[in-house]
């Protein structure tokens, strides 16, 4: 049985690092990025290349949902904690109960106890009943009752032995949803098809959260290969998609999503992060130090 997130505990919150450069864009790096390494490793890999914080995935860890244990490994390394990314994955599926609405509510708790603005959910899958057809609403009730910020992310259309199926509910597509707030993921529109830059302005002002990666398109036949490549291995147009954000003053925050698990060794993850984060701050502080100058 995982442990639940503490309540009425007082803990101080550890203050923003402010980014390396002007802008208001936080670069951070999803703890996901270090699996299968534990979460002391993702916060010292984040901390030694240099990123601007943290996004905290919620797994079956029971200290990535310890509010205490997260803000000693915040202070410790320096490295706030920029968002949570509530347990949506099947793997995850016992993470605090099996009912969807508590493990989003937890996750919206979780965010206001170690001083995170934003939650990352998903769109439920179809079968979740009352909990998809109402999610629209649970989202805005959850996000006004902890005043945080619940972005939900683009997935992807699915393919079973060459058949469509439809497995979220309303969809997978943010755009097309009434929400307020919305995640961008290179890797997940890649498998959809869609065009990154043209689902980014679709979503204008709603798009308040985005996982940095990249991916290729899904093969002919359906397969579905989420890839989360290093930003600049794959065919999304990630770099045009930062650039419109820096030069138009977008005050989100770009969470590097990178799969390191064929890295090998810690010194070739080291390597991916860090070619992630140097493209990052390329493709946002150019445009900035060029508006600037204009």
């Amino acid at each position: 049985m995982t442990a639940p997130v503490e309540r009425h505990m007082t803990f101080t919150v550890p203050p923003l690092r402010a980014p390396s450069v002007d802008a208001m864009i936080s670069v951070g790096m999803s703890t996901s990025c270090a699996y299968p390494l534990g979460l002391d490793s993702a916060f010292e890999l984040s901390r030694e290349v240099g990123f601007d914080g943290v996004e905290i995935m919620v797994t079956n860890d029971p200290a990535t949902h310890r509010v205490e244990r997260l803000l000693e490994l915040s202070q410790q390394t320096s490295q706030p904690i920029l968002s949570i990314h509530a347990p949506v994955l099947l793997l995850t599926h016992f993470v605090w109960g099996r009912d969807p609405r508590v493990k989003l509510e937890r996750s919206a708790e979780l965010a206001v106890a170690v001083g995170a603005p934003t939650v990352v959910a998903h769109p439920p899958f179809r079968w979740q009943g009352a909990y998809a057809e109402r999610f629209l609403d649970i989202v805005r009730a959850v996000g006004d009752r902890y005043g945080v910020t619940v972005a939900i992310e683009n997935m992807f259309p699915w393919k079973i032995a060459g058949r469509s199926m439809k497995m979220y509910a309303p969809g997978w597509d943010p755009s097309t949803m009434d929400c307020d707030a919305a995640t961008l993921d290179f890797s997940h529109a890649s498998l959809s098809g869609r065009d990154s830059l043209e689902l980014a302005r679709a979503l204008d002002t709603r798009l308040r959260h985005v996982h940095l990666c990249d991916g290729s398109r899904a093969s002919d036949d359906g397969g579905v290969f989420d890839e989360h490549l290093v930003p600049g291995h794959g065919v999304e147009p990630v770099d045009a998609v930062l650039n419109e954000l820096a030069a138009r003053g977008w005050s989100g925050s770009v969470i590097a999503e990178i799969n390191t698990r064929k890295a090998g060794t810690q010194d070739a993850r080291v390597a991916m992060m860090r070619e992630t984060l140097e493209y990052a701050r390329d493709a946002l502080v150019v445009p900035r130090l060029h508006r600037l100058t204009a």
